[in-house]
């Protein structure tokens, strides 16, 4: 670089003739990600990281500000009927998909159609209060609900919401060779190294997006990110240590943004997924009790997270206005033992727990297999690839696995798929029809306090069931260069690029 420098300098009648090449030059924003992204349908994936790129490559029907308030999207206003039941929405005109298909409402029916019925769909049970979809005008549509559902706009803010190209769609390989109607459009990926997206030239509202391309760089350990960061080959990058804050905040070449997230971190039990051993201690939930009383919360948030994060005993963050006072049960080593000795279960217990292979998660579960141990439990940590974690939870193969959510603004989307008994991500087939019946009800009711009393049961209710032990919320730590312009952290966690420039 100082050769380059040198040269440079002592050229310098060519250095305007070289700016005005750089003025023609593509250019690129590069955007770090903790781990690989799972595929690219917006209907089967699942991976937090795989929103980041949704973000820019499908435009929802409607989307969240800052203040995780319900905003326009591909949806421009939408009406709800007096026994909310019915929702008309009417659309944007002149919008286009990336490979030339217009936008229209037989479009939204079409996507609706595919979340509900595709083999796989994640989707399915975060819109199951959907009957059908009316096509009742070219920019019109209207949604025939089973059973008012407080949560449906939230839901279509996310992936569910997410408006792919239907004749792409209909093909077997749509993951491989995505298409929607965002300001990027897929150009090319390379697993486990980049995905690169390239501007859309007809895209709407293309004035908002300055970047000829965005690339996202899936780099699991946070001190390589930052490492990547200083050296110039990021422009920004989420998932920032907290043991690397300072390092940021001290660099006159970078800045550091950070807000309180909406997700969780937790440990999922399979109870009965899969092909479980009958006999698996942690059918009973006991067994599954004496695991989290074993786990020390706010010695795991110093030693790990340099005390940045919360300790959690449930899926609401604490700016939520669903999060439930209810005290953190503290660590308990002999309530943990008669526990396991009430369940007659002999110990030490031998278990497997799937951690992803990123040093923050392995110092975690390097803890947490400390101390389990002395309640009687023998940890051994298994290391995976984040997708692969998320595959082998969705198909049973696992006993207890490290993973989280990144949460959403209404609670129904960061709790019932995951509890209900019919929830497309209960990787654990947890199953309590009491808890089932108050979170349909909390569906049902736009009334927030009774919302809230709802909730409160159920978060209670799972302090005994224990299907996943919650650990901690994470706050949203994005670090950048301080060429970087226009970015805002949101609390749900992703990159929104309108707006967004580099100097």
């Amino acid at each position: 670089m100082k050769v380059r420098h040198t040269l440079l300098t002592a050229v310098g009648g060519l250095m305007l003739f070289g700016a005005s090449l750089s003025s023609q030059a593509e250019s690129t924003l590069r955007i770090g990600l903790g781990a690989d992204p799972d595929m690219l349908d917006p209907h089967l994936a699942r991976t937090y990281y795989g929103r980041f790129v949704f973000a820019a490559l499908c435009d929802r029907l409607v989307d969240v500000d800052e203040h995780l308030k319900v905003v326009p999207g591909l949806a421009t206003d939408w009406s709800w009927s007096d026994d909310g039941k019915t929702l008309t929405m009417n659309l944007r005109q002149g919008v286009t998909f990336q490979d030339g298909e217009p936008f229209n409402a037989e479009a939204v029916k079409f996507n609706i159609e595919r979340a509900l019925t595709l083999p796989g769909s994640i989707r399915k049970s975060e819109i199951s209060s959907i009957e059908r979809v009316d096509v009742t005008g070219p920019y019109q549509v209207v949604f025939h609900l089973k059973t008012p559902d407080a949560a449906l706009l939230s839901q279509l803010t996310d992936r569910a919401g997410a408006m792919l190209a239907p004749q792409a769609a209909a093909k077997p390989d749509f993951a491989m060779h995505p298409v929607c109607s965002g300001p990027y459009a897929f150009e090319s990926r390379v697993q486990q190294d980049r995905i690169v997206l390239k501007r859309f030239e007809n895209y709407w509202n293309k004035a908002a997006y300055h970047f000829d391309k965005v690339v996202f760089l899936p780099i699991p350990d946070a001190s390589v990110r930052l490492a990547n960061l200083r050296a110039g080959d990021l422009d920004l990058t989420e998932g920032i240590a907290p043991t690397d804050i300072k390092t940021v905040e001290s660099n006159p070449n970078l800045r550091l943004a950070k807000v309180t997230g909406l997700g969780y971190q937790g440990i999922t039990f399979n109870i009965a997924n899969g092909k479980v051993e009958p006999n698996s201690p942690f059918r009973d939930a006991r067994v599954r009790q004496a695991f989290s009383l074993a786990i020390d919360r706010d010695a795991l948030n110093q030693v790990v997270f340099e005390g940045q994060f919360d300790p959690a005993n449930q899926a609401f963050s604490p700016v939520s206005p669903y999060h439930v006072n209810t005290p953190i049960s503290a660590r308990d080593v002999d309530k943990a033992k008669a526990l396991l000795a009430a369940a007659g279960v002999k110990t030490p217990v031998n278990v497997v727990l799937l951690v992803t292979n990123n040093p923050t998660a392995q110092q975690a579960g390097q803890v947490i297999q400390a101390m389990t141990g002395e309640a009687g439990f023998n940890v051994t940590l298994q290391m995976s690839e984040f997708a692969t974690l998320l595959s082998r939870q969705q198909s049973g193969e696992y006993q207890l696995s490290l993973s989280g959510w990144s949460g959403r603004p209404d609670p129904d989307g960061s709790i019932f798929s995951f509890i209900h008994s019919k929830g497309t991500l209960n990787d654990g087939r947890y199953s309590n029809p009491q808890v089932d019946e108050w979170l349909t009800q909390a569906r049902q009711t736009n009334d927030i306090a009774a919302r809230q009393a709802l909730y409160g049961k159920v978060v209670n209710q799972l302090q005994t069931d224990m299907p996943i032990a919650y650990l901690y919320f994470e706050p949203r730590i994005f670090g950048m260069t301080n060429k970087l312009n226009g970015f805002t952290p949101s609390p749900d966690g992703l990159v929104r690029l309108a707006g967004v420039s580099l100097k």
